[in-house]
């Protein structure tokens, strides 16, 4: 009897895996995918979605709030029931892993559990047992670090914010980036004591520094405690909970404790250094502009690679990779004018430049900034307040940067991202009438140069 072999092998069933897997099976390729948790990925199980849920239970806080001034009147204080929001997320998680397990499926895509490690370029081992293929695709994703401190035991990462037995009444969040703010926000939302560390200047590094300082202001003004430089030198467990020393000399008194520092490439027993299959100082498989690592015949896309950690880019990746292999060859990624959301309260959602990144690339550049209170917010008592920003390339007066901070930015960004990969000019914004009375409207009826 013969030895088996599939056209492709993808190891990972996070996004940019099932998307791979589903579309070469489609395009008549013999497919099989190993995946030893759940499928979906981080995005389905410990991310975007769950994430996204949650934060919708935060906004109702905001909303019970808020009523009074529309004429609601609310008899008794709402109180969350903690045990029926992780029961409601996991019903909607486990019908998402079987809808992904559907569509493999149906597509004729083979899966095997388990955890798989690279023997050679055509060979993966998985409990023993060795499958082999033309080509093999790693899709492993992504992990969250975990800090190298005294007491590190006691902390938590991103991966257990959603099942914790026990809601935090006193949570401390350390870490700067879009993950950190998004967790500090939400628990905010949902009833707990928030203090949020963060080592750098300014939380969110990377994005526009109008947005950082904005969104810094207002997660403060919702009651997040918010500490930039600052640093936890060891954490220790009492009675009454955990006891955080930082390294100023001071102490915080938290029941737990979630660091959420950055994510690191998923790829730990793969067997990577043993096949000579090249990596950056972080661990990330390095890939040519056809996903190909060091190694031929073997492939890598999505956070695993760290170049965009995206969910919609390891999508684009993915369907890309398979047009390469066995498609037209006609694809190619475009990672020019990505846009990005983060589920803090009040929301952020971002597209191109930041201001100091466009003035380095065109050197002259007009920058339009509006910030407000939402015509909700007139009624509704909150102090809460929007902000919107456009950059724009002086000397083509096409807009290469678009920011907002508010409700819905995400969903805002999104259409006028569009409108920014066309490539459109600051007149064209400004010859579009707007949507009245909307946010969104901003964007298109901003004249004064700031």
């Amino acid at each position: 009897m013969g030895v088996e072999m599939f056209d492709l092998l993808v190891i990972g069933g996070g996004s940019g895996g099932v998307r791979a897997a589903r579309m070469a099976a489609q395009k008549g390729a013999r497919v099989a995918l190993i995946e030893g948790g759940d499928l979906g990925g981080t995005c389905v199980n410990v991310g975007c979605i769950p994430k996204k849920l949650y934060s919708y239970a935060a906004n109702y806080s905001e909303s019970f709030d808020e009523a009074p001034g529309f004429g609601w009147s609310i008899s008794e204080k709402p109180k969350l029931d903690w045990e029926l929001l992780k029961a409601n997320r996991s019903k909607e998680i486990f019908r998402l892993n079987a809808v992904y397990a559907n569509l493999l499926r149906d597509a004729g895509v083979l899966m095997i559990a388990g955890w798989a490690k690279i023997v050679n370029s055509n060979t993966v081992q998985v409990n023993g047992v060795e499958y082999h293929a033309k080509t093999l695709l790693i899709a492993t994703g992504g992990t969250p670090m975990v800090p190298e401190i005294a007491g590190a035991e006691h902390v938590i990462t991103s991966n257990d914010m959603f099942d914790l037995a026990t809601f935090p009444k006193r949570l401390l969040v350390v870490g700067g980036g879009y993950i950190a703010c998004e967790f500090a926000s939400i628990f905010n939302g949902l009833g707990a004591q928030v203090t949020q560390l963060y080592r750098g200047d300014q939380i969110l590094r990377g994005f526009d520094d109008d947005v950082r300082q904005f969104l810094a202001s207002e997660m403060r003004k919702s009651g997040v405690d918010l500490r930039i430089n600052a640093y936890v030198a060891a954490i220790s467990k009492s009675e009454n909970g955990l006891i955080v020393s930082l390294k100023d000399g001071q102490t915080i008194q938290v029941d737990t404790v979630l660091y959420a520092i950055g994510r690191i490439p998923n790829i730990q027993g793969l067997g990577l250094k043993a096949n000579d299959i090249a990596q950056s100082s972080d661990g990330a498989i390095k890939v040519n502009d056809q996903y190909q690592t060091s190694v031929p015949g073997i492939y890598a896309l999505g956070d695993v690679t760290a170049r965009i950690q995206l969910t919609p880019v390891a999508l684009g990746e993915a369907m890309t990779l398979v047009d390469h292999l066995y498609g037209k060859k006609q694809m190619q990624m475009d990672y020019d004018f990505i846009p990005t959301a983060v589920f803090t309260h009040p929301n952020v959602a971002t597209v191109g430049y930041s201001e100091s990144d466009a003035q380095k690339t065109f050197g002259k550049i007009r920058v339009y900034r509006s910030e407000f209170k939402a015509l909700k917010h007139t009624l509704s008592g909150s102090t809460e307040r929007s902000m919107m920003k456009l950059i724009v390339d002086d000397v083509t007066d096409r807009v290469v940067g678009m920011h907002m901070v508010g409700a819905d930015a995400g969903e805002v960004i999104q259409g006028f991202t569009v409108a920014m990969k066309a490539g459109a000019t600051k007149a064209v914004f400004d010859s579009t009438i707007g949507i009245h009375p909307t946010a969104a409207e901003e964007f298109v009826t901003m004249r004064i140069v700031t």
